[in-house]
């Protein structure tokens, strides 16, 4: 068998996110659950079917790259498969990610539910958005045209779209809806997604669930309340976003999960937040894990070599590197961060054809590690090193700065979490242990 470049060229993009319901991404998709400290993808499913029909919420985190929103469309299309309509979006197509307040996500929640429902020729129109419409239009003094009889999704996006890129309007808005919160919320409820269920029912669905992914992704930025935006949304409003009368998954920061409003957090929602782990490519005494490495080498293989299984394609590996030897490097520096193990093998092959030499991947890695390099600090040197002797974050101050820009990565075994700096740092020459 014979590699085919472009093929695999394409797979390795790093920036596109595998949907496992076309068959086209399964043959790509490897099941990392069994190193990663539990079944998470289950869980959430488990919680959705056992407690049908009453609602549930559910909070879903993870280092960004990490996977998340690749097992977030398996969950979609599991839930699926077991007769729910599932609703899905990315809050970063309908956001500012700088700037996001609870109205905007209930909007963002009215516009694709409602959209997804008149796609199956379900057409809800609650008088209650009908009249806000209007009002809202009047408020803004901005011509929009909103017809009465247009669908709910098409007034919603056209008000969405006129505020997403102008921060006063987004302001005026805000100050409009704000007070009425709890009037939307209500009339969610009982204009959209109770008739919602009972006529997605009535076509021998199980109810509904809504998938919001990526608001891991907001800013850690300082909102007017005094409360850093995360927390503002997630604790201070969390109590409202835990209304919908429906299934939902929200993603939340990571920054959350380490901060002191992790209790508060989860008093609002009534659960523990679900995080989606590093795949350990070591384990905390410094020794490489074999069972983990060998998922990574899988993962590149089933792009280079689709349909053919790892039994199969271990004898294929010197088509694709220039020595099996080179592909454990490979998926050793990468931390068992997919997107990052991703990104370094695209970065390879936008330089050569395979296969992949050690030199062009140590170069590649190189690279990669001045860059992450210039923007930590000497005292950011000094907790890195601390890290990675005590494999602990806790107390450390600068714990966001670290997770978001993924010079920290968390591990999960049996014992519970741990953690280890990023490899790729442990190659530039400011660190020494």
């Amino acid at each position: 068998m014979k590699l085919n470049f472009n093929s695999f060229f394409q797979a390795c993009n790093p920036s596109k996110t595998l949907i496992v319901g076309k068959p086209e991404d399964k043959q790509y998709y490897i099941d990392f659950s069994k190193v990663r400290g539990g079944k998470i993808i289950e869980e959430l499913k488990r919680t959705i079917n056992r407690l049908s029909p009453e609602p549930t919420c559910q909070l879903f985190s993870g280092h960004i790259g990490c996977g998340k929103s690749t097992e977030l469309l398996r969950l979609k299309t599991e839930l699926e498969e077991q007769g729910f309509h599932v609703v899905y979006f990315e809050s970063s197509q309908m956001f500012d990610l700088a700037d996001v307040d609870v109205t905007d996500i209930l909007l963002a929640v009215v516009r694709e539910v409602s959209q997804s429902l008149e796609a199956i020729k379900i057409n809800i129109r609650p008088g209650y958005f009908q009249n806000l419409f209007k009002e809202v239009v009047d408020f803004l003094q901005t011509p929009l045209d909103i017809g009465v009889e247009a669908e709910l999704s098409v007034g919603i996006a056209k008000i969405t779209a006129k505020t997403k890129d102008s921060p006063k309007l987004r302001s005026q808005l805000r100050q409009y809806l704000e007070p009425r919160t709890n009037g939307i919320l209500e009339s969610i409820n009982q204009e959209l997604l109770k008739p919602a269920n009972e006529r997605l029912r009535e076509k021998g669905k199980r109810g509904l669930v809504v998938i919001i992914d990526n608001l891991d992704r907001i800013d850690n930025t300082l909102k007017a309340s005094g409360y850093f935006q995360p927390e503002y949304l997630f604790v201070e409003r969390g109590e409202q976003l835990n209304q919908l009368n429906c299934h939902v998954v929200y993603t939340i920061p990571l920054v959350l999960i380490f901060s002191n409003a992790l209790g508060r957090l989860t008093n609002r929602f009534g659960i523990d937040p679900k995080v989606l782990p590093m795949v350990p490519v070591r384990l905390q005494d410094g020794n490489a894990f074999e069972e983990g490495i060998t998922l990574l080498q899988q993962m590149v293989m089933a792009r280079a070599f689709p349909g053919v299984s790892w039994e199969g394609s271990q004898h294929l590996i010197t088509q694709v590197f220039d020595s099996p030897e080179t592909l454990e490097r490979l998926c050793l520096v990468s931390g068992g961060h997919l997107r990052n193990l991703l990104m370094l093998l695209f970065r390879c092959l936008q330089q050569d054809d395979p296969p992949i030499s050690r030199d062009c991947l140590d170069k590649v890695i190189k690279k990669r590690s001045n860059e992450l390099s210039l923007a930590i600090t000497p005292d950011e040197w000094e907790v890195l090193q601390e890290v990675a002797q005590g494999k602990s974050l806790r107390g450390h101050e600068k714990y966001d700065l670290l997770l978001r820009n993924m010079f920290v990565f968390e591990y999960r075994d049996e014992d519970g979490s741990w953690f280890d700096i990023n490899p790729i740092l442990a190659e530039a020459k400011e660190f020494r242990l």
